[in-house]
């Protein structure tokens, strides 16, 4: 795995992968995970942390919501890409409360899938440095003698959520109308593409090998990092073929 180019306090791409559009989300499946996030956040039923682990930035509803909604997105597109050949569970909706989480994103067949989304022109699978051991072993987890993931899986979504709720004034908001934000939100037609997954082995060797992009760091020159992150580069992950390789199962697409 390839590390970034870095030129003082800006990270710079080494090891790219083009968005490659192939897939759509239903319109069914938008409308839940559209109710689901809007539950934890705007509507006050569940709760998300309001700061990622080592942040320093306090994200308002808006901003948690649209980190809610891609992050569900992916899971769904995910199922979708194995369902055939895996017996995998449906990416869990129920409604959480600050302090409770899902423990893993899916299980496909015995295979424990952390699933991790970006922007459709991203090319970082990250994992913010505070939540993991140098074994690769998810802190929260580790608390609760959970095991280890198995895999670890990037989806690319577009649109990008962030970008419709500033342009609708709600990314920086507290508040938003449920049928204003559902009409634009389900509006819109979802694509996805998976550039890869990485084994929990190499998560190992990223930590050891000090993958990290800084808190301040430029990300490409443009983006400031909020939280200290480990990665690895979209070019560096394996194709999901390769995960699903002997594995059999099968239920039903979202």
């Amino acid at each position: 795995m390839k590390k970034m180019k870095v030129d003082g306090k800006n990270q710079y791409f080494t090891s790219i992968k083009p968005f490659s559009k192939k897939y759509s989300l239903k319109n069914s499946t938008i409308l839940q995970v559209f109710d689901f996030s809007y539950k934890m956040t705007f509507g006050a039923e569940g709760e998300h942390r309001n700061h990622r682990s080592g942040g320093t930035h306090k994200r308002k509803l808006g901003e948690i919501f649209a980190d809610t909604f891609q992050g569900k997105l992916s899971e769904f597109a995910v199922y979708n890409s194995l369902f055939k050949d895996f017996k995998i569970n449906v990416p869990d909706l129920g409604v959480w409360q600050l302090g409770e989480w899902d423990n893993v994103d899916l299980i496909a067949n015995d295979l424990r899938l952390s699933i991790k989304s970006t922007k459709a022109f991203g090319q970082l699978l990250l994992l913010e440095t505070k939540d993991w051991d140098n074994e690769g072993r998810y802190l929260p987890n580790k608390e609760k003698d959970e095991e280890n993931y198995d895999a670890f899986i990037l989806v690319r979504i577009r649109p990008y959520c962030v970008d419709i709720l500033k342009k609708l004034k709600l990314y920086y908001s507290n508040f938003a109308d449920y049928n204003k934000l559902k009409d634009e939100i389900c509006s819109l037609t979802w694509e996805y593409d998976i550039p890869g997954f990485v084994w929990h082995n190499e998560l190992v060797s990223a930590i050891k090998d000090k993958m990290i992009i800084y808190q301040g760091d430029m990300l490409n020159g443009k983006t400031r990092m909020d939280a200290e992150n480990y990665y690895i580069q979209a070019g560096d992950l394996h194709p999901l073929e390769e995960l699903k390789k002997g594995k059999k199962g099968g239920n039903g697409e979202s």
